[in-house]
């Protein structure tokens, strides 16, 4: 049996991020992420419920075409909701979300999911997961 090596170790998040001004805009002012350290020119430290997000600059930067970052939340409609309130625009997935009320898929799990991206074109996502059963 293995050890449980970082079992019990406290998660930090980075995403990176090409321009400090936007990043700090879309990550605290548009999320309303609580901003908790400013470490430029490396990075910009964010609390997200207890996690640690480092949002580390980088010049330049390629996205990767998948999901880097994501929420679980408990109403995906109301959070849709808000965040396009907040100027956020939702990632349409042909033959996936496109054609769905805001945007939002229902996976095979169950579990409805919402594509967003940051400033640097990084994929970010909102979760509402199904409620437990048994």
């Amino acid at each position: 049996m293995q050890q449980a090596i970082l079992a019990s170790s406290k998660l930090v998040a980075f995403v990176p991020a090409t321009d400090p001004a936007k990043a700090q805009l879309f990550y605290q002012d548009v999320l309303g992420l609580r901003l908790i350290a400013d470490e430029r020119p490396f990075a910009l430290v964010f609390d997200v419920n207890g996690t640690m997000l480092r949002v580390a600059f980088v010049r330049e930067y390629t996205p990767d075409p998948f999901t880097v970052l994501g929420w679980q939340v408990d109403e995906i409609e109301s959070t849709v909701e808000r965040l396009t309130a907040a100027g956020v625009s939702f990632v349409r997935y042909p033959g996936l979300n496109d054609n769905t009320p805001q945007g939002i898929w229902t996976a095979p799990s169950g579990a409805r999911i919402a594509w967003f991206h940051d400033p640097d074109n990084n994929v970010l996502s909102v979760t509402e997961f199904p409620p437990a059963t048994g």
